[in-house]
């Protein structure tokens, strides 16, 4: 049992350790953000005309909105353990800047696999925005309710209303997801690529 605690805390010192220093110069660092960003650029551009293609509507829809967030998600079953992991940005339809971010997920559940979707938050308003953005976001169980038009029901195109004022569109590989399950997703800022 000693040489397991042991082990085990060796293994969290490397960790902890090997995010602090990569061997890179600054400048390496910053180049190698500025290619990032790019292609998380490029990733949401992509994202989008695959949501065009299969959800027309919703190009209306995101110009209106005050802002979206686009992710791109590679998720994990192995038999009881799930998890996801994945990366995007979100843009400020009024202002034009750009947010990188960060998403994950894991939970417990029978299967085996890999599924890969990606994710098109839009969102209503400035204060569901900046809260989304700045301070983070966790999908709890009610995140998955249907959209539904005014009080009446029926859905609004393909998005669903994941919380007050977001509305969620998730895609996979052969077109629009039937049901967005986000549950116990975490979305926050990646601060080393919002750096100046």
């Amino acid at each position: 049992m000693k040489h397991l605690k042991l082990i085990f805390g060796l293994l969290l010192v490397v960790v902890l350790f090997s995010g602090f220093w990569s061997g890179k110069t600054k400048k390496e660092i910053r180049e190698e953000n500025r290619l990032e960003r790019v292609n998380r650029i490029m990733t949401n551009n992509e994202t989008l005309q695959l949501l065009y293609k299969y959800a027309p509507e919703a190009k209306n829809m995101i110009l209106s909105s005050y802002g979206y967030a686009t992710f791109t998600n590679i998720g994990v079953n192995l038999v009881l353990l799930s998890a996801e992991g994945g990366k995007g940005m979100a843009h400020n339809n009024r202002t034009g800047i750009n947010t990188y971010m960060n998403m994950a997920s894991g939970g417990l559940g029978l299967g085996l696999g890999v599924k890969d979707f990606r994710a098109v938050f839009l969102f209503e308003d400035k204060k569901t925005y900046d809260t989304f953005v700045n301070s983070g976001w966790e999908a709890n169980a009610q995140a998955d309710a249907a959209a539904k038009y005014e009080e009446t029901g029926g859905a609004i195109n393909a998005a669903e209303t994941v919380a007050p004022g977001i509305r969620l569109y998730k895609m996979t590989q052969n077109g629009l997801a039937l049901q967005a399950t986000v549950q116990g997703t975490k979305y926050w800022k990646d601060e080393e690529l919002n750096k100046n």
